[in-house]
């Protein structure tokens, strides 16, 4: 808003206000709902519920398995973002998947993963978890 080569003040503020009532900010003196000289009220929203961890360590202790189950290594537990109990379920995960993908084929290799992923990391959470031990 350009007048003789110079922005009126007026417009600078008219563009703060207008990009504050955009993103969510309170205007005062603009018409609304809480009227022209009151303030708007702004409800936020609850954030979605968190993961629990025995269904974190479920989703990534068979990402993993899934990812090692054909390879002749496990790989570094660290690197895969895994705590070391998390580690010892993927490894006896693996090792029941790999027999039984040899008898039964790769979907139930990828069945068996699942369920044993969530059975390992629902015991080794009601045993405390992370909180065994340094290592956890």
């Amino acid at each position: 808003m350009r007048t003789g080569g110079a922005t009126r003040p007026g417009a600078v503020l008219g563009c703060g206000l207008a990009l504050a009532l955009v993103t969510g900010g309170l205007c005062a003196g603009c018409g609304g709902p809480g009227g022209p000289s009151g303030a708007r009220t702004v409800t936020a929203t609850p954030s979605p519920s968190a993961t629990s961890p025995e269904d974190l360590c479920t989703k990534v202790v068979a990402h993993w398995s899934r990812k090692v189950l054909d390879s002749h290594t496990y790989g570094d537990y660290q690197t895969m973002g895994l705590s070391n109990g998390q580690y010892d379920i993927l490894r006896e995960v693996v090792d029941d998947a790999r027999a039984v993908k040899k008898t039964r084929g790769a979907e139930a290799a990828d069945a068996l993963i699942g369920r044993e992923a969530r059975a390992g990391c629902r015991d080794w959470y009601r045993t405390g978890g992370p909180s065994n031990g340094p290592w956890g």
